[in-house]
């Protein structure tokens, strides 16, 4: 699995590597990684900005949870090709997005957090065209804390 925007690891490259699979991690902060390594030391771990990301490596799943979101939507559009690039034929795609287009700051400790969405046509457009279906998609799921959830496959 890679997993894009990995942040600690926690929890979910730690349920991944206990269920018995690899991940290789990628996150753009170095203290992250760090964390990852020192908490999950059985995990391939990368410093690296998930925007130009060329790993050489196809994966059977790719997530970017609570991750993809933060890129502005020129980014977002951008990402569908890094995506397509590194996911083995039928691969699982899973990310988190808004629930319609628009861009809004949040908060977080006390910091600011940008996040941005398309609509669901062009997201939906975009697998289509990287060569994803939609498998499955819920707009501020109840069960994940709200969060609106994409799930694709590779053809």
């Amino acid at each position: 699995m890679l997993d894009l925007g990995c942040g600690a690891g926690q929890p979910i490259a730690r349920w991944v590597l206990e269920a018995g699979f690899r991940v290789t991690g990628v996150d753009s902060s170095p203290e992250m990684i760090s964390m990852c390594e020192a908490a999950l030391p059985q995990g391939n771990w990368r410093v690296a900005d998930m925007r130009t990301l060329a790993l050489g490596a196809r994966f059977d799943g790719i997530l970017a949870w609570d991750s993809f979101f933060h890129l502005n939507p020129d980014d977002q559009r951008a990402m569908f090709d890094v995506f397509r690039r590194h996911a083995a034929p039928k691969a699982a795609l899973m990310f988190t997005s808004g629930p319609g287009h628009g861009e809004a700051v949040g908060e977080l400790y006390g910091e600011p957090l940008y996040h941005a969405s398309l609509d669901s046509a062009e997201y939906r457009a975009l697998l289509d065209a990287h060569g994803f279906d939609v498998v499955g998609h819920v707009v501020e799921d109840p069960d994940c804390a709200r969060r609106t959830v994409w799930l694709a496959q590779q053809r």
